[in-house]
């Protein structure tokens, strides 16, 4: 370094850029490990942030896509609950209605026998009726049976639960809501309608345990896309913080020697002085 000007410190200018940069690059690396990402705004990497936040929206969606498949595995375990409710009350109504085929019967025990059987057909209604989720019955003719459709993806492609009608005189339990077994002839009778309602709700439950089944299966599998998703944005846009930190204590060290080498340049043209004493 020449000393020949009091005006211009080349030297100074040097290692102040220097240290400009030190200062710039550390501002960085303490960025990074605040936040622990190195892609925290567009202005880090715009392509990289874009990506990302693509992504991060996917991410959001498949959440929304999650509640809906929580809500339909919801109603369909209510629906199967209550299922399994009606179908054990059929199996009750079918031993009264078997044991009331016996012309034997006092006509006490006929009465109460056929007292038991509307008890329990009765229940079959009450259970239906309560069979609800969020609003949903699928069990229930009156509210109508037309199913639940919950969402699959992010472009709105739904799953459906098909509804199965449990109510008393319907297509499955064709027990009506007036059968009784007052007299020998009218037992056989409900006993035929109860083994075919049996018949019906064991499949109509099987028919809701699938749908059931499929809700679970793909709400496990949009658990782990999601997590793969936010895996992949990780990679993008996470910060290495062992490398960070090293990086950083690197830094630290260049910038304080640029100080002093800040501090020489400067000091350096002192040395002119001693040529006009």
């Amino acid at each position: 370094m020449a000393l020949n000007s009091v005006n211009t410190n080349s030297g100074a200018l040097v290692a102040l850029q220097n240290l400009q940069s030190t200062n710039a690059e550390l501002g960085v690396v303490q960025g990074r490990i605040n936040t622990g990402k190195k892609v925290n705004s567009a202005k880090d990497n715009g392509a990289i942030w874009a990506i990302a936040q693509g992504q991060r929206s996917e991410i959001s969606a498949l959440g929304a896509v999650k509640d809906s498949l929580d809500r339909g595995s919801s109603v369909a375990d209510v629906s199967i609950a209550a299922g399994e409710s009606v179908s054990d009350l059929l199996v009750q109504l079918k031993e009264k209605a078997l044991s009331a085929t016996d012309k034997s019967l006092s006509t006490a025990s006929r009465k109460a026998l056929n007292e038991d059987f509307k008890s329990i057909r009765d229940q079959i209604t009450t259970v239906v009726s309560n069979a609800k989720f969020n609003g949903v019955n699928l069990l229930d003719n009156s509210t109508g049976t037309n199913g639940f459709k919950a969402l699959s993806n992010t472009a709105g492609s739904t799953i459906k639960v098909a509804g199965e009608n449990l109510s008393l005189g319907g297509a499955n339990v064709t027990v009506a809501a007036a059968t009784t077994i007052g007299t020998a002839t009218l037992a056989t009778t409900a006993l035929g309608l109860v083994n075919a309602s049996i018949d019906n709700v064991s499949s109509a439950l099987a028919r809701l345990g699938t749908g059931a089944k499929s809700l679970d299966t793909h709400r496990t599998f949009v658990g782990k896309l999601s997590d793969a998703l936010e895996n992949g944005v990780g990679n993008l846009v996470d910060a290495d913080l062992a490398k960070e930190s090293a990086r950083l204590q690197s830094l630290q060290t260049k910038q304080q020697l640029g100080v002093q080498a800040l501090s020489i340049a400067n000091s350096s043209t002192s040395i002119l002085l001693g040529l006009f004493r």
